[in-house]
Order: structure tokens, then C-alpha cells, then sequence
């Protein structure tokens, strides 16, 4: 068993943060300093050593401190012992990225498919392929019942007809089988039309809109196949399709590069534009590409989750908050045991299937031809590979259980780690440092926000 808090300032507040049982704290001056100085066991009384380190301050208000963190540690809130939990068999597939696209109208600059195409020609699925695809999901999944789908490309709706029938497919099977399809999908925008949103409000549990934020950086890096920009084409699509959507999920999506690690701005003026559910991601590309994130950008991208932190602790007090993807926890309800040791489940309960029928581990592996599961034509899957995904989890990575940032992480991207590492095992340190620097962010949201619903109430 192994105990750890890690105390941290961020936003203008000090906080401790219980690994462990997940409880935060927001400290003052002293108890933070305080903090800094004691470890488990811990007495009930305030040690004379203590009283003498933090001379400077009067004896009552330390003899005070102390008990309030004594008074934590006691209610198993501070330095609580770290559970040793096995990771149960899974052996089930409940999620599935379907590629029914490898082919784009679009040439971002960052595209980790090669342009949709995942440097194997462009294609898309047929029908056919797709059935199989889903009869695979219902015959892997079980006895689950709840499964989630995701249309994905290249560019979806480049292939919108097999889109609906698949979907009627889906509907059809999941009536005969007892069993539920969340569907989702990855769109670009430029083929929306009052045809596919209304389709797509209509079907689809959520919905992931990509743009890079500011027209400048969106142009730069999102351009048509004649490199004319695409923000004006799809912004005025996005907004009506949000209109429309009412009260079911969806999300703007874009991606940070070398060239714009200024990217808290483009979160903000997406915001501006009337999106609340945003996410800006870093770039996914080999460290010897000019767009690629440098160990030597962390200080400044770090500045940049500050910077985006206050201006959304800012825009919460006035009454027009809006969420950001990597800075949203879940302190009361959050995943379960499970959930937080594995991650996404990639390989294991969750995996992609391409336009040929080729089984990979998810979509970022579908590049990476020795990562091949399976095909759904054949029936082949490779279960040998799936248990080793299954037995991986944060509590199987030497640098993961010693992260205090681990339930938070789940152990990091398995595509990200076998592309910059050569092993599904081994995290990439950048994005870990990323990791840390954004649930710290999170926390402190977290913090401010609950202390300002407590004074206004």
C-alpha cells in the first residue's frame, strides 16, 4: 500500500490533492506549507519540531492548522492508503470506430491519416463491410447491452448513404437482439446540408465538429484540396446544426500545433462564437515534424492552460461558462475503479474497423499494419492481443503508479505511446507532463467555482 497527496498552486489557490480517495483540498498559506512538512503516520498533537519550522507564524494558528489536517488525515481525506485492485477479464468489444471513409475534402496540414487516406489508398466502406462490421459488435459484445458506435473518416459524410443504411441496419439489430447503439460521428462540416443535420440530430447521440478555432489558425491549417481556407464555409454549417440540436450532445474539436501554441485564444473565440462544449487537442505527429509539440513548448503551453483556466473561472462568475474537454472531472460521480486504472479500453472492449474490414486496436492504429486484430470478412480477431490491452492498466505501468495523476489519466494514449515509444506500455513523457499540468488546471476550475457557488448561496 502507498499513500500520496500532491499539493500544488494554480489560479491563486493552493491545493492538496489526495490521490488515493480523490479528495481536494484548498489550503491556506500555512496549512500548505504545513503540509509540506508532515508525512503519515501523524500524531494527534501538533509536534514540537513542526511548531519550531513554522516559527513565524503564532502557536495558536498553527496548533489550528494542524488539527484541521489531522482532523483529514483521520477521516481517511489526507494521506489515505492506495487500494490494490486486480483488473477483471474482459473479453467483450462494446465500442467500435467505424472508418466508413478513408478519403477527405479536406488537406489539414497536422492530419495524422494522411489525409484520410492512413497511407493505404483512399476507399470507402461499403455496405457490406459495414453489416459485418456491426454484426461483429453485437456478437463480441455479449451480454452488454448499451453499445457505442462512431462514424468516422477521412470524412464521413463522403459516404452518407451507407451512413443511413447502417444506421437502419444498426436500429434493425438492436431491436432483434435486445441491445442499444449510442451512435456518433466525426464531421469536417463541409458537406452538411439541412438533409444530413437533421439526420444527424435525429440519430445520433453525440456529435464531434471539427475546427481549429480562429480563422486565421483554422485557415492555416484546415484547407480544401485547393488550399483555400474552410472556416467561413463550415462555421455558419456548425451553428445551425447546435440550433438545431437541442438538448442532445455534441462538441466543437480542434487541434493545437507548433504554430499556434497560443491555442487558449482559439478555445476563447470559439467560446465567442457561441460554442460551450469545446475541446482543443495537441497535435498527434512525430517530434522531426516542424507542426510537431517540443519538449521546449511545455512552459509556454503550460501558461496557455493557466491563461484559459482564469479566463473560464472568469466567465463562470459571469454567468456564461463554458466547458472545456481536457479540464473536465468529475469529482462527485466519476468513473469507476475500472474505468480509472484502464482509460479508453482501446484494443480491449474498444476497437476500429476500416473500410476493407481490417480490425485495429483504434483508430490511431489503423496505420500501423503488425497492430492488425482481425478482419470482419474472415471472422479472424486476435484474442491474444486483446487480453494483453485488457491487462493493461495503470496499475501494470512502473511510471503510471507512481503518477499522482493516474485516475485522472487512465495511463495515457496506447496509439500516442506505441508512435513516439514503439510500445503500447511505455507513455510518452510529454503527453504525461501534459496530463498533469491540465488536471491540476482542473482541479483548481473545480475549486474556485464551488467557492463561488458557496459565497453566492
Amino acid at each position: 500500500m502507498t499513500t500520496c497527496v500532491h499539493t500544488f498552486k494554480c489560479c491563486g489557490q493552493r491545493i492538496a490533492l489526495d490521490v488515493p480517495s480523490g479528495a481536494v483540498h484548498v489550503l491556506s498559506e500555512l496549512a500548505f506549507e504545513m503540509l509540506q512538512r508532515i508525512a503519515p503516520p501523524l500524531a494527534p498533537e501538533c509536534p514540537a519540531s513542526l511548531r519550531y519550522e513554522l516559527a513565524k507564524y503564532d502557536s495558536t494558528s498553527v496548533s489550528e492548522a494542524y488539527q484541521e489536517l489531522y482532523s483529514l488525515y483521520k477521516d481517511g481525506l489526507l494521506f489515505s492508503e492506495d487500494v490494490e485492485y486486480e483488473m477483471p477479464p474482459s473479453g467483450v468489444v462494446k465500442s467500435m470506430c467505424l472508418h466508413v471513409s478513408h478519403d477527405c475534402n479536406m488537406r489539414c496540414k497536422y492530419c495524422f491519416a494522411d489525409a484520410g487516406e492512413y497511407s493505404r489508398g483512399r476507399k470507402l466502406m461499403s455496405l457490406e463491410t459495414g453489416k459485418k462490421a456491426l454484426d461483429f459488435l453485437f456478437e463480441k459484445s455479449g451480454k452488454i447491452h448499451n453499445l457505442e458506435v462512431d462514424m468516422f473518416g477521412g470524412e464521413p459524410l463522403l459516404n452518407f448513404d451507407v451512413v443511413r443504411e447502417l444506421v437502419a441496419y444498426g436500429r434493425q439489430r438492436e431491436r432483434e437482439l435486445g441491445k442499444k447503439i449510442a451512435f456518433t460521428i466525426t464531421t469536417n462540416g463541409a458537406l452538411l446540408d439541412d438533409e444530413a443535420i437533421d439526420f444527424i440530430n435525429s440519430e445520433f447521440s453525440n456529435v464531434v465538429l471539427s475546427i481549429d478555432g480562429r480563422r486565421e489558425v483554422n485557415d492555416r491549417m484546415r484547407t480544401f484540396v485547393d488550399g483555400s481556407g474552410t472556416y467561413d464555409t463550415i462555421l455558419p454549417k456548425f451553428k445551425k446544426l447546435v440550433e438545431r440540436r437541442g438538448d442532445r450532445d455534441w462538441y466543437v474539436r480542434g487541434t493545437f500545433t507548433r504554430e499556434n501554441l497560443d491555442f487558449a485564444a482559439d478555445v476563447i473565440a470559439l467560446a465567442d462564437e457561441g460554442f460551450d462544449q469545446i475541446s482543443i487537442e495537441p497535435v498527434v505527429l512525430d517530434e522531426s515534424d516542424p507542426l510537431a509539440i517540443r519538449r521546449e513548448d511545455l512552459p509556454r503551453i503550460f501558461k496557455e492552460y493557466d491563461r484559459l483556466a482564469r479566463e473560464m473561472i472568469r466567465r463562470y462568475r459571469q454567468g456564461r461558462p463554458f466547458n472545456f474537454f481536457h479540464f473536465m472531472i468529475d469529482l462527485d460521480e466519476g468513473p469507476c475503479v475500472y474505468k480509472r486504472c484502464k482509460g479508453c479500453g482501446s484494443g480491449n472492449e474498444y476497437v476500429a474497423v476500416t473500410p476493407d474490414g481490417d480490425i485495429f486496436p483504434c483508430h490511431q492504429f489503423v496505420e500501423f499494419m503488425p497492430m492488425k486484430m482481425g478482419n470482419v470478412h474472415d471472422g479472424s480477431f486476435d484474442t491474444e492481443m486483446q487480453r494483453k490491452f485488457a491487462g493493461q492498466s495503470i496499475l501494470t505501468i512502473p511510471e503510471c503508479r507512481e503518477c499522482w495523476a493516474k485516475y485522472y489519466c487512465g495511463g495515457g494514449c496506447a496509439a500516442n505511446n506505441y508512435k513516439y515509444k514503439g510500445a503500447v506500455e511505455t507513455p510518452y513523457e510529454i503527453n504525461c507532463e501534459l496530463e498533469r499540468k491540465r488536471v491540476e488546471c482542473a482541479l483548481a476550475i473545480k475549486a474556485a467555482t464551488a467557492e463561488y457557488d458557496e459565497q453566492d448561496a
